[in-house]
């Protein structure tokens, strides 16, 4: 889960060179204009190198993070137990990864709130935006803890990782028609014919023979990583109507409210439902027999949160449009990683899918980066 936020603007610092006595250019001693422009090229080369530092962090550690995180989901559902049983329980791993992400979240408000000097309504430990309302993040909840629930249902129903990955990289497609159906919004040429490389590609990879069974994707997969693009599509709508509400009361909500409450909510529901379902009982007593599964889990859902706090690191430092290339390109090096190093055997037919998938998600990458598409999407989530 994330949200696309404005970069901040930090209040700039005088430099000396903004102090040189304002005589007429020429008759300025050539030592202060020396002196000036010294100053003033060593504060930019400072602000350069101190922005590029900031950058292979924040990048670093999405790619770190979520690559692992990537590798650690795939092997959580190919975890089979010495009786042959896999890990099915898709809701109680939801309830795990967003109790982590609440946690995580949690502790980074308090942090904050400590190193602050004024206070606010609820004291200097806890760095919260005072008087936020909690009820828009009910459906902001709902619905990525279904869209995350569905793809993992995708992963323990026979869906590859590779297919998983690529598919809801096509998000965008019902982000569109819904935008399309109910925003009344405009696409041109490049957007659809990216939507049909992604959803193409992936269709095609997803059918492509392999040598090894376990890598094809089945019925019951694809229709889960179905449901978990709708959800995808209502996310976005549901994000746009969250953000409009708090601007409604005249409240901005930092970075690590979005993550604590969203999350918070997620975890609710995930747990509701996985008590109805007889999930959370099965999923305890699953990882009590195989710890092993149950290792994998806790790390997967450690990656989830510490991956959320380096995306909203590098949106609050940047643009978003820098996060959402990383993020992006990241995707791509998740299937590619998974191809390479998790046993998936793709034949000719395989490759071509992938490949023009991959060209699909680098032309929206290329396309926003262009500036073009950044009014039509610029309010997208970035997971």
């Amino acid at each position: 889960m994330s949200f696309e936020l404005s970069s901040r603007e930090g209040a700039s610092a005088t430099l000396d060179a903004d102090k040189v006595p304002l005589l007429p250019i020429h008759d300025r001693p050539s030592s202060s204009l020396d002196a000036a422009s010294s100053a003033s090229s060593a504060a930019a080369n400072n602000d350069t190198k101190r922005q590029a530092l900031q950058l292979l962090f924040g990048a670093g550690g999405i790619y770190a993070s979520f690559l692992y995180y990537g590798s650690l989901q795939e092997d959580v559902f190919r975890y089979e137990s010495e009786d042959g049983t896999k890990f099915t329980h898709a809701w109680y791993l939801q309830v795990i990864e967003s109790l982590a992400n609440v946690i995580f979240g949690t502790i980074a408000l308090i942090v904050l709130g400590a190193s602050r000097r004024s206070k606010n309504r609820l004291g200097l430990w806890w760095g919260g935006t005072p008087n936020l309302p909690k009820k828009p993040f009910l459906s902001s909840g709902f619905s990525q803890v279904c869209s995350k629930a569905f793809t993992s249902l995708a992963l323990a129903n026979g869906l590859s990782f590779p297919v998983a990955t690529l598919a809801k990289s096509g998000k965008m497609a019902p982000v569109m028609i819904g935008s399309l159906l109910l925003g009344g919004a405009t696409y041109g040429i490049r957007d659809y014919l990216q939507v049909i490389a992604i959803i193409g590609g992936t269709a095609i990879l997803s059918m492509s023979k392999t040598k090894s069974s376990t890598s094809e994707s089945t019925p019951l997969g694809v229709l889960f990583i179905l449901l978990a693009l709708v959800m995808d599509g209502i996310t976005g709508g549901v994000q746009k109507r969250l953000l409009a509400d708090l601007k409604l009361v005249q409240i901005t909500p930092q970075p690590y409210d979005l993550m604590t409450y969203t999350n918070l909510f997620m975890m609710i529901f995930a747990l509701l439902i996985s008590f109805a379902l007889g999930e959370f009982t099965q999923g305890i007593t699953y990882c009590s027999s195989n710890p092993e599964v149950f290792s994998l889990i806790w790390k997967f859902s450690l990656c989830s949160a510490i991956g959320q706090s380096f995306i909203f690191y590098t949106v609050a430092r940047f643009d978003p449009l820098v996060c959402s290339t990383v993020t992006t390109t990241r995707k791509i090096l998740s299937v590619l990683y998974s191809i390479l190093f998790k046993g998936h055997s793709i034949a000719g037919q395989g490759w071509l899918g992938l490949l023009l998938a991959i060209g699909g998600i680098a032309s929206e990458l290329v396309h926003k980066a262009s500036g073009a598409g950044k009014k039509k999407m610029s309010s997208k989530n970035s997971m």
